[in-house]
C-alpha cells in the first residue's frame, strides 16, 4: 500500500536506562505535481515513549547508500533498538535473528529508517513514472526534500532539533539534503554525520587519488602484520600519522611529477612505498607507483594464498587462483549478507508485524543512475555557512578500502579551505572497517560518540544562530 502504518510497543535497557518505546513500520507517497501517488517510500520510526516535550527532543533521519540500499545496515547494526546476531568482531552467527541494542542512541534521540525508492519495501507505483526523477544525485536529494518535509509535519517534529546521518551514498545523500532542505523545504538542521563518507563530488583525479589510498594502505597492513617491526610495534594511531605526513609531503608530489622525477628520489619514495604498505618494491616500480585498490586487496596475502576485503580489510576470502590483479568477490559483503538478510526479514515480519509480499531489497534496481551534477560536498559547506547551529560529524573506520578515512579527511580540508568552519566539524576513527560498528567496542564508542556530538551541537536556551 501506498501509504500505511503498523505501530507496535516495546521494551528496552540502554545506556543504563529502561524505557518503553513505540515503533511504527509504514509507507508514506511520493506525489507528482497533480497529487497522484507515484512511489511508495518504506520507513520504521521509532519514539520513546516517556517524553513529555518532543519539541525538545531530538530526530535523527538515518539513510544508508548504495545507491540502491536500504537501510537495513544500521538499522539492525548501528543506531536502532535491536541487533543482528553477530560475534563481537561482525562475523555471522547462527541462529539468525535479532536481540537487544543495549548501545542505541534511543535513550536521548528518536530515530527515522527510510528506504529510498526501489530498496527495501520502497517502490515506484506507477509504471509510467520517469525513472530519472528518482534515480540520480539531484533527483533523489529532490524528491527526499519534499517526502521529509511531508514526514515531519505528519509526525508534528518541526520544533525538534533534527539530524540526518547518511552511511557511505548515503553521505552523499544527507550532505545535499542539508542543502536542500534549508533551500527548498526551509528546514534548518542541528547537525550532519557521514559515515565512510565518498567523495562527496570532491574532485581528485590523477596523483591526488593514487596517493591518498596509502594511509588506508598502511592501516590495513598493519593490521595483517606486514609492516616492518618498527611500525608494527607502534600502535596503528600512533603509526598513521607518520604515513599521512609521507603521503602529503612525499608521495604526491612524487606521482605528480611522473617522468620527469629523479631516478634516486623516484627509488627512495618507492621504498618508502613499500615500508608503508607491505607490498614489494618490484611491485610498485612496475605499476609506476600506481598501485590500485583490487590490485592491494588481491597482493597484500597473495604469499598466503588469501585476499583482503573492499569495505572491510580485516575479512579474508579465498580466489580460484593466487595469480591475477582482483580478488573473485567482496569477502566482507557474503559475510554481512549472510546475516543481515535473516534478520531483517524475521524482524518486520515477528516483531513489528510489519507484513508484506514485497521483497525487502537488500540492493535494489536504481539504474540507470545519473552521477552528473555532484556538488554535495560544497553544498554542505553552504549549508553550514547559512546556518550557524549546523554541525557535522565524521566516522571512519582505518580498514575501509571503499571509502577510505584518509580521503575522508582529504574531504573536510577542501569543504573549509579556510578553516573557518572548524570548530563545527570533527572526525572520528575505529578500528574497523566500513560498517565500524559491526565489531562491538566500535559500536559502543559509535554510539557513544553520536550522544556527545547531538549534546554538543544543542543549542543552549535562548542562544541566537548568529556569528
Amino acid at each position: 500500500m501506498a501509504d500505511s502504518a503498523v505501530s507496535t510497543k516495546h521494551q528496552i535497557r540502554a545506556n543504563g536506562q529502561s524505557f518503553s518505546y513505540t515503533a511504527k513500520a509504514g509507507t508514506q507517497p511520493v506525489w507528482d505535481n497533480s497529487g497522484k501517488a507515484i512511489a511508495t517510500v518504506h520507513y520504521t520510526y521509532y519514539t520513546r515513549d516517556d517524553i513529555q516535550d518532543r519539541s525538545k527532543r531530538p530526530l535523527v533521519i538515518s539513510f544508508n547508500g548504495g545507491p540502491g540500499s536500504g537501510s537495513v545496515w544500521m538499522h539492525l547494526a548501528y543506531t536502532g533498538p535491536r541487533l543482528l546476531n553477530i560475534d563481537d568482531e561482525g562475523y555471522p552467527l547462527q541462529p539468525y535473528g535479532v536481540k537487544e541494542n543495549p548501545y542505541t542512541i534511543l535513550d536521548v534521540a528518536d530515530i527515522v529508517f527510510v528506504d529510498p525508492v526501489n530498496t527495501g519495501y520502497s517502490r515506484i507505483l506507477d509504471e509510467k513514472a520517469d525513472r530519472s526523477q528518482f534515480f540520480g544525485v539531484n533527483a533523489d536529494i529532490r524528491y527526499l526534500g519534499e517526502w521529509l518535509n511531508t514526514f515531519v509535519t505528519r509526525n508534528n517534529r518541526w520544533a525538534s532539533p533534527k539530524y540526518l546521518i547518511g552511511e557511505s551514498y548515503g553521505t552523499t545523500r544527507v550532505s545535499g539534503l542539508a542543502y536542500e532542505l534549508q533551500n527548498s523545504q526551509w528546514m534548518y538542521l542541528n547537525g550532519v554525520i557521514l559515515v565512510s563518507p565518498t567523495e562527496l563530488g570532491i574532485k581528485r583525479d590523477g596523483a591526488l587519488s593514487k596517493a591518498l589510498r596509502w594511509p588506508y594502505y598502511a592501516a590495513a597492513a598493519w593490521f595483517h602484520k606486514k609492516l616492518p617491526a618498527d611500525l608494527q610495534s607502534k600502535d596503528l594511531e600512533q603509526m598513521l600519522p607518520e604515513v599521512e605526513n609521507f603521503t602529503m609531503n612525499e608521495l604526491l608530489p612524487a606521482i605528480a611529477k611522473g617522468s620527469s622525477i629523479d631516478p634516486a628520489n623516484k627509488a627512495a619514495i618507492i621504498k618508502k612505498m613499500a615500508r608503508y604498505s607491505g607490498l614489494s618494491e618490484t611491485v610498485i616500480s612496475q605499476n609506476n607507483l600506481d598501485i590500485s585498490t583490487n590490485l592491494f586487496w588481491k597482493e597484500l596475502l597473495r604469499d598466503q594464498g588469501m585476499t583482503i576485503g573492499r569495505l572491510d580489510s580485516r575479512y579474508l576470502g579465498i580466489d580460484l587462483r593466487d595469480g591475477g590483479e582482483r580478488p573473485d568477490f567482496n569477502a566482507e559483503l557474503t559475510s554481512w549478507l549472510h546475516s543481515f538478510t535473516p534478520a531483517i526479514n524475521y524482524y518486520y515480519a515477528n516483531e513489528l508485524k510489519y507484513k508484506s509480499d514485497v521483497k525487502y531489497n537488500m540492493f535494489g534496481n536504481v539504474h540507470p543512475w545519473d552521477n552528473s551534477n555532484d556538488n554535495t560536498g560544497y553544498q554542505l559547506r553552504q549549508a553550514m555557512a547559512a546556518n550557524p547551529f549546523l554541525h557535522v560529524m565524521v566516522q571512519s573506520g582505518y580498514y575501509d578500502g571503499a571509502c577510505d578515512y584518509f580521503n575522508a579527511k582529504y574531504n573536510m580540508w577542501q569543504m573549509d579551505p579556510s578553516g573557518k568552519l572548524a570548530p563545527r566539524m570533527s572526525f572520528k576513527g575505529y578500528r574497523s572497517g566500513h560498517m565500524m560498528y559491526l565489531r562491538k567496542e566500535d559500536l559502543i564508542k559509535a554510539n557513544e560518540d553520536i550522544r556527545q556530538f547531538i549534546k554538543l551541537s544543542t543549542p543552549k536556551p535562548d542562544q541566537s544562530a548568529k556569528y
